[in-house]
Formats: C-alpha cells, structure tokens, sequence
C-alpha cells in the first residue's frame, strides 16, 4: 500500500485525521456558542462600544504577550497532553462563572473579564498547537487541502454556533447556557484519546524560552518574504480589529437589531467561509496562492468598507449581511492559504516557535487598534469604524503586492518544494 511523508498508510492518517477533526468540531462549537452569548450578553446589558472594545481587548493580549513563548513550549511539550489541559481549565472556569451567575442576580463584570481572558490563553496555546500537529498527521502534499478542511470545520462552527447560540440565549438562562463549555470539554477530550498524534523529533527536549523565542524571531525575519507579509497582517489587524469588535452593536444598535439579527450576520459571514473553505478543501492546489490572497484583500476591503455607507435601515441590514456573505466568502483565502504556506516553509520541530512569533506580530496591533476603538465608535459613530476598516484593508492589500518578495512568496516557495521532492525521489531510487 502507498505510504506518506511519515510512513502511514493513506487510510490510517484519513482515519486519524478525520477523528481529530471530528473532536475539534464538537470542542470547537459548544465554545463558540458561549463566547457569542457573553458578546450578546455584555452588548444588551451595557450597549457600551466600550465594553465590547474591551472585552475584545481582553480576548487578544493573551495572543500577543504569550504567543512567542508559547512555540517553544508546543514544540518540547506532549501536544495531546497540552490541547486536553486548556480544554479542562475552559470548562472549570466555565462552572465558576455559572455558580457566580446562579448565585448572583447578575454576572460580574469582573469575572466576565477574566473568563474571556482565560478563554483566550488556553486558545493561544490550542490553535499554534493544531497548526503545529497538521503537518505531522497528513502528507505533504494534502496539506492545502486539509488547511482548507479544518478551515471549513471552523466555518461550520461559526456558521451553526450564532443561530444556536440566538436560539439557546433565548431559551437557557445564561448561567446553564455557559456550562456547554464543559460538554465541549467532553468530547474534545475523549475524541483525543483516540487519536494518534506523532511525536518529532523536539519534543521532550530542555526548554530555554528566550533562547527559543529568538531563535524562532531568526527564522522568520530571515524567511524575508514572509516577513514582509507578517508585517503588513500586523497593518491589516491594526486597521480591521476594531470593526471586527462591533459586529453586535452595529447590527443591534445602528440597525436597530435584535440579538437574533446579529446571530443571522454572523452565521452569514460563516457560510461564506464554509463555502469558500470548501472550494480550497477540494481544489486548493494552485500554482501561486499569493494571486488568491491579494483578491481576498481586495474583496474584503470593498465589502467591509461600503458596509460602513449603508443607511441604518431594514433594506440597509439586508445590504450588509449580504455583504458579509462576500467578505465570508473571501475570508479562507486569507487565512487557510497562507496557513498551508507557513507549514510548508519549516520543519515540523521549529514550526511551533515560528508559529508563536508569527501569530504574536500579527496580533500585536490589534489591541492598539482596540484601545481607541470603543471611544471612536462612540464619537464618530460605529459604521465609520467599518469605513476605516474596508479602507485600511484594500491599503494592505496593494502595499503587499509592491514588495516583490512578498508577491513572489509562494511561486519560489513551490519550485523550491518540487526541487527537494526530486532530491528526494532521486535518493531513494539510488538507495533501491
């Protein structure tokens, strides 16, 4: 039987994969549904752009102070291990919010706070994490496809949790909404049990943070076309982020929605995703990805922004979710293409620490972004923060697009790819 990279027979790793995909999507969606209820929560009781600035603040800071020392942990600790314990301390943080709300006639603001941030550092140790393990469980040459895969489980997840989460808002007391993250916590945990996750070759090694964070700071800078292309995502964040936050007080409060109508833009936005996600999940293998990516800017730039110009009306919602449907659409191009990029640029045992720097400058931004945008939104008025960010998007997208080595990423990255897969195919044919 055909064997991969890794020496696993084709259909052990679809095996393997896809229960791991299975576990990710039923952690994944059961999580999604309590972060949308607390937004929802958070945007009814306080109507503050503020608020939801700050919670979205609260949500990023654990990405950008943790991500760089995060990598050398993910590649030196038992991977399966550490996804198991952040979903576990989710769940236990999950019960003491919904004692506190049982308790209390109202959530504590404080502790709300504090459960989104905890949320957000076990996310910043999940995500680099499963990124890190993709590359060890598929071929090579699969791995667009599965990015494109995982990318549609995410969307999927998105698209399923706002509706559920609007109906359930409705229906549960939120603190008997929240304990969903202990179910979640149920099955992504016993789904791991299951899976077989490859050990490389840095795991188990003696950790030196610094070291390895400089270490994995060298090996992107001196990768200088993504480099380039970092930096103009840490742009991209610095301009979008704050849009990105008032999602629920653009619909419930400038189109005068309801909690519903903002769970039917979200899920819109995701089913774009889904659809996009699928085109790559099926396709997804092109001889220059940086051509899609600079189109995702592009379309993304132009729907965001004119979303910001639509009148607070009925036919103006109808407008801007349809909108959303396109940016969604756009989005997996972004995001899952240059992923797959990433991965195959190093080795699976220095992917995490590159990951970490990497995932760290391109949030970095965001929360500048966010400090000004709760008190701009109340000033200027929460639509022009769409404008600001269709524009700064579109600016991205062009100045990505002069840097040569930034345009030419993938095209060199490839023939480089098929020059070590002759080497390789001629070494082993000697070898026989």
């Amino acid at each position: 039987m055909e064997k991969n990279v890794h020496g696993v027979e084709n259909i052990r790793w679809k095996k393997n994969f896809y229960l791991f995909l299975t576990g990710q999507f039923l952690s994944g969606i059961t999580s999604m549904v309590v972060q949308y209820s607390i937004i929802w929560y958070l945007t009814k009781t306080t109507g503050s752009a503020t608020v939801l600035s700050l919670a979205t603040l609260l949500g990023m800071l654990p990405m950008v102070i943790l991500s760089p020392f995060t990598g050398p942990l993910i590649d030196r600790w038992n991977k399966k291990v550490l996804l198991i314990v952040t979903d576990i301390i989710v769940a236990l943080f999950a019960i003491i919010l919904s004692i506190a709300g049982t308790v209390s006639a109202e959530f504590p603001l404080w502790l709300v706070f504090v459960s989104l941030f905890v949320r957000s550092v076990a996310q910043t140790f999940q995500m680099p994490t499963i990124q890190s393990i993709l590359p060890t469980m598929v071929p090579e040459e699969e791995l667009t496809k599965v990015n494109g895969q995982f990318g549609m489980v995410q969307s999927a997840n998105f698209i399923i949790a706002p509706a559920l989460g609007a109906v359930l808002y409705a229906m549960v007391s939120m603190n008997f909404l929240i304990l969903l993250d202990v179910l979640g916590a149920v099955f992504g945990v016993g789904l791991l049990f299951f899976v077989t996750i490859p050990k490389i070759m840095s795991e188990g090694e003696p950790i030196h943070l610094l070291a390895d964070t400089k270490f994995g700071f060298k090996k992107l800078y001196e990768n200088k076309g993504l480099w380039y292309i970092t930096i103009v995502g840490a742009i991209f964040m610095l301009l979008f982020m704050p849009a990105a936050s008032l999602y629920p007080l653009m619909t419930m409060n400038y189109f005068n929605g309801t909690v519903g109508q903002a769970g039917l833009v979200e899920t819109v936005y995701s089913v774009g995703m889904l659809a996009g996600g699928a085109v790559i999940g099926i396709f997804g293998k092109w001889k220059n990805r940086m051509i899609l990516i600079f189109a995702a800017y592009g379309v993304i730039g132009v729907t965001i922004g004119v979303s910001g110009l639509l009148p607070g009306t009925n036919s103006g919602f109808i407008y801007f979710v349809l909108l959303n449907l396109i940016a969604g659409i756009a989005t997996p191009y972004f995001n899952t293409l240059l992923m797959a990029m990433i991965q195959q640029s190093y080795e699976p045992s220095v992917l995490g620490r590159v990951l970490g720097v990497l995932n760290s400058l391109m949030s970095i931004t965001g929360p500048v972004g966010l400090i000004f945008a709760g008190p701009l939104a109340d000033k200027l008025g929460v639509e022009k923060m769409f404008v600001i960010a269709g524009v700064g998007a579109l600016f991205c997208g062009v100045i990505n697009f002069m840097i040569p080595v930034a345009r030419n990423y993938d095209k060199e990255l490839q023939k480089r790819l098929e020059e070590e897969k002759r080497r390789n195919d001629s070494e082993q044919v000697d070898q026989e």
